[in-house]
Order: structure tokens, then sequence, then C-alpha cells
């Protein structure tokens, strides 16, 4: 017995050692608990990436293998690299770019995508070792901090009501869902239910509603039971380094040259943001404004996006799905480590992890939504060349659909009312040259 209490007091020590938990206020349970959480919120993206990359004509069992290794060893890197509690899986955004735009849109192959996309991890690596993706972070003045982080709060609880189908497509633009659908009635359920334990602070409130909001579903059958538990997962064999099959003329195409461009905005400002948001969420943001170890963070995720790629899937990015655990308390990369493990174990318990139901994360997401959203508090409204410039920041994110896009109106909006206020000392160089490269790439691309 004695032993025992040793050996897992030295496994404590070392995850001490690793992490700095007692440095950033957490424990062992806290992290374990954070990234299960996370993974339980992640979990569709098993489901979905290999949905979509499938119609793009790739197998989609091969796809579903490429999916949890990549995100696996995304996470690995980052937990162990940065020692953020951020973990990284395929963007939602890039992979239906990846189907809709490249292949059925631009008639290109999958193979042509993924070049595109491992092209694009490269100049990732060279940006981020050169300093300039830290450099562009550490530009963002304090307003813009805090409007990206209420931004994608609004983002994430906007994606939470469309995936519980309480808001849907319709009327102008969207309108109210089917309340009178059993599915929506269930998510209805499921945010009451994470809602209340919230508040009651119930350690594992989001946790412990997705496991009871999927119970009621299944047992009331509104939502499928897990077809099994345990599986052979698929060979990655049909989509494992086909990136290099792509011809040398295809590569040097101006088409390639495009598509490598756009990627390149939408996955650079995409990642900037969810990592802003996402550590000032986590108080990982010190009193002068900046990450510590913000480079290792970016290093992770773009040779992360390198790798998916050669295993056969679309880019991985920082996932909103990251604010779940860091809500239930995970500060380190212990949190990424734990969410690591949960992917290479779903490679064998898929018919589990992926009957998870929409509409029991999605609460989860909405709440994430709302406690990232109080960001809006810490803007000065007093001063409208600050407080314009973050409210567009803010209300572009959901309503574009788009981070990245959010981001750039943000600074270009900025940095233009500071110079006609004839407030030039706060308009720095860099957001002016930045401001005019957004310009340019919404006038040329």
């Amino acid at each position: 017995m004695k032993n025992t209490v040793k050996n897992n007091q030295g496994k404590v020590n070392v995850l001490e050692k690793i992490f700095k938990l007692s440095e950033n206020n957490s424990n062992v349970k806290t992290e374990v608990l954070a990234g299960i959480t996370t993974f339980m919120t992640i979990a569709y993206i098993l489901v979905v990436n290999p949905t979509i990359l499938g119609q793009a004509g790739m197998d989609k069992g091969a796809v579903f293998t490429a999916t949890a290794i990549a995100s696996a060893i995304g996470c690995l890197i980052m937990g162990l690299l940065a020692n953020y509690p951020i973990i990284l899986a395929p963007s939602m955004g890039i992979n239906a770019f990846f189907t809709y735009t490249v292949v059925l849109g631009m008639g290109y192959s999958w193979q042509f995508a993924l070049c595109a996309m491992f092209i694009e991890g490269i100049i990732f690596v060279l940006l981020t070792v050169t300093n300039i993706r830290e450099k562009i972070i550490e530009c963002m003045p304090d307003v813009l901090k805090h409007a990206i982080t209420a931004g994608i709060g609004l983002f994430i609880t906007f994606i939470g009501f469309v995936n519980a189908g309480i808001i849907r497509q319709g009327g102008a633009i969207i309108s109210l869902g089917n309340v009178k659908s059993p599915t929506v009635i269930l998510a209805i359920v499921g945010l009451i239910i994470a809602a209340t334990l919230l508040i009651r602070k119930v350690n594992g409130a989001f946790l412990i509603s997705i496991i009871i909001t999927s119970a009621i579903g299944m047992l009331f059958a509104i939502v499928p039971m897990p077809q099994g538990v345990i599986d052979v997962p698929p060979s990655i064999q049909p989509v494992f380094m086909k990136v290099f099959e792509v011809g040398k003329a295809d590569i040097f195409s101006l088409d390639m040259l495009v598509i490598v461009l756009t990627l390149l905005f939408v996955n650079m400002f995409d990642s900037i943001g969810f990592l802003l948001g996402i550590a000032d969420r986590a108080n990982l943001i010190d009193e002068n404004g900046n990450m510590p170890g913000v480079k290792k963070a970016l290093l992770a995720e773009s040779v992360s996006t390198t790798i998916s790629s050669v295993l056969g899937t679309s880019t991985l990015a920082t996932t909103v799905e990251s604010g779940a655990g860091i809500a239930v308390g995970g500060r380190t990369g212990l949190t990424a480590i734990v969410t690591a493990i949960l992917f290479f174990i779903s490679l064998f318990f898929a018919p589990l992890f992926t009957s998870i139901p929409a509409q029991a994360t999605a609460p989860v997401l909405i709440l994430v939504g709302f406690m990232m959203a109080s960001s809006i508090i810490r803007i000065n409204f007093d001063d409208l060349t600050d407080a314009i410039p973050a409210f567009i920041t803010f209300i572009v994110m959901p309503l574009s659909y788009s981070v990245a896009d959010g981001i750039m109106f943000g600074i270009v909006s900025y940095t233009v009312l500071k110079l006609l206020s004839g407030r030039k000392g706060e308009a720095k160089t860099s957001l002016i040259v930045l401001s005019i490269v957004f310009i340019l790439k919404f006038a040329l691309l």
C-alpha cells in the first residue's frame, strides 16, 4: 500500500515538473477533467471531417483514422512544447474550403488540395521561426485583444445555437429553428442542465451535462444508440502520403498560388484570434498584454498543419472547443495531453465516441461563448476610437462566420480612425502595414 502511494506521488511530481501545475494554479485532477471535457466537446470532428472530405472523393474510413491520429499528434505537440491547454483538430472552415472550393468548385483533385495545405504549413513554419506571426500578435492593441475574445465568444455561441438547431438558415438570412423538434428540445434541456450545474458550481458541470443529455436523447430514441463499442481502425493507406503525388505543373500554377495565399490569410488570423481569445480566457496573457511562450504555441500549430496534410487530412488549427476545457479549470498542457490520449483511444472506440450527439455538446459551446463574451466589459466604450473598432471586430466574427475577417476589419477600422482623429501615435507602423495588406487582400483575392 505504501509503495502504491509513493508511486502515485512520484507520478504527480513528474507531472508537476513538466507542466508546472502549481504555478498555473491547477492540479492533475482538474487537468484530466478538462481534457476529457474538451475531447467530449470536439469528438464530433471524427464524424464530420470524414463526411466533408469524403465528398471530395477521399476514403472516409481512412480520413477518420488520419483525423484521429493528426489531432492526437497536434495536441501532444501543443501540450509538450507550449504547455498550453489548447487543442488542435481539423479546422471546420478549412475542410469546407478544401472540398467545396478547391475540389468541387475549381475541379482539382483532393491530392492537389492536400498539397496546397502542405505548402501553407511549410510557410507557416517559416513565418513562425522568423517571428513574423509573433510580431503580429504583439502589435495588437489591448482593446482589440479584448474584442477578439468577446467576438470569439459570440462566434462560439452562434455555432452552438446552429449545432443545436435552435437557429437555422431561413427568413432574410437566419431564423429560429423548429423549437417543437425533439432534437431541438433535447438541446434546450441540455442547455438548462449545463447552466444549472454551472450556477451550482458542480465540478465537471460540462462533462456531466454532456453525459446526461446524451443519455436522455438515447433513452427517448431522439438520437441513435452507439452501434457497438470497440472496432478495428480503418486503414490510413488510401490517403497517407498522397500529398506528394501532385505534379510540378500543378504545384507552380497560378491557382495553387491563389489557394495557398487564401489559406494563409484565413488560417493565420483565425489561429491568432483563437490563441488570443482562449489565452485571455485562461489568464495566459501577462500584464503587458503578451502571451509568454506564444512562439512555441504557433510553432506547434504550424508543424501540426504540415503533419496533418501528410497523414491525409485537412489543416489542423486551434479549436474553439478548447474553451470548454479551460472553462472547467484547464490551465496547462496536461489538458491537451489528456485530449491527445483520448483521440488515440478513439481509434478503437469509434462507435462509442462518435455517438455523442451535437445536441449534447452544443449547450457547452453556448455557455463557453457566454463566458468569453464577458470580455466586452473590459472595453472602454467612452473612447470611440477604441469602442467602434472593437464593436466591428466582435460583431463581424459571428455575422461573417469568420474570426479572420473580424480581425481584419477590426485592425483596418482601428488604424483608420486613429489616423483620422489625429491620434497617429496609437496607429503603429505595423498596424498601418497590416491594414494596407488586408485592403489589398480584400481587393485582389
